[in-house]
């Protein structure tokens, strides 16, 4: 097992389920950002009972790794959430909080000692729950339609790079070239296949205080966010459509 060093000084988040889990049930990491405008606001919500909100550990600015919530415990940090058909991800995940202010309060790229801390981090619990690269998630893939965390700034090639998670494997000159360009409607039907196979759950019918477009512009942004984050405007373009075919 990897040494890793865990700041244990912060009080444990009161913010869990008390009945605790079995190691198997561990199946998933999923990655946020705190989105608040300052470090020490985001630790308070996190502990305090008021807020209902935890995570399992939080990464600071300096990188430092702080533990909040015991693994066994289910920290509430994803809410509202599914994942190739699974319901309700706190009770089979792992949360990491990252310090960053967020798309809110003027959303800044991720430090290189926070980078650094996710590598060491996510390869230990990786390795302990044998977790698999497909179930590395960010908190807009489970929960696309309310939360854009950890976005398009957080480093899901770099962590690939390091055999973490998933990517695609197409010649980054040959994309630009379908950048922008239009789909029609049959490909626009086998990017949303793609995203289902993925692991993307959305329910176009169920949702309806959106209409289709929307639902599936929403939906683009989660992916783009993830997989094409240089350019995140919610069209399916061409490029779009041959990284989701990759991926699927």
């Amino acid at each position: 097992m990897p040494k890793l060093t865990v700041n244990t000084t912060l009080n444990y988040s009161p913010n869990f389920d008390i009945k605790k889990r079995t190691q198997e049930q561990i199946k998933f990491i999923i990655f946020h950002y705190t989105g608040m405008k300052s470090e020490s606001a985001a630790i308070k919500r996190l502990i305090n009972t008021k807020s209902e909100v935890s995570s399992h550990y939080l990464i600071k600015k300096n990188g430092e790794i702080n533990s909040l919530v015991p693994d066994l415990y289910i920290a509430w940090h994803a809410g509202i959430s599914s994942w190739k058909g699974i319901k309700s991800l706190n009770k089979y995940s792992i949360g990491i909080e990252i310090t960053n202010p967020g798309h809110i309060h003027n959303y800044k790229k991720f430090s290189k000692k926070q980078t650094n801390s996710i590598l060491k981090l996510t390869k230990f619990l990786i390795k302990k729950y044998k977790i698999q690269p497909q179930n590395i998630l960010g908190h807009s893939d489970i929960a696309p339609y309310r939360k854009k965390d950890p976005g398009e700034k957080f480093p899901w090639k770099y962590l690939y790079q390091n055999k973490i998670g998933i990517w695609h494997s197409l010649n980054q000159n040959k994309l630009l070239k379908l950048r922008g360009l239009k789909t029609n409607k049959i490909e626009k039907k086998k990017f949303i296949k793609n995203l289902f196979k993925i692991g993307y759950n959305f329910n176009f019918k169920k949702n309806l205080k959106l209409d289709k477009n929307k639902n599936l512009k929403i939906i683009s942004k989660a992916f783009q966010r993830r997989f094409r984050p240089d350019v995140v405007n919610g069209i399916i373009d061409k490029e779009c459509l041959v990284i989701s075919q990759n991926l699927a």
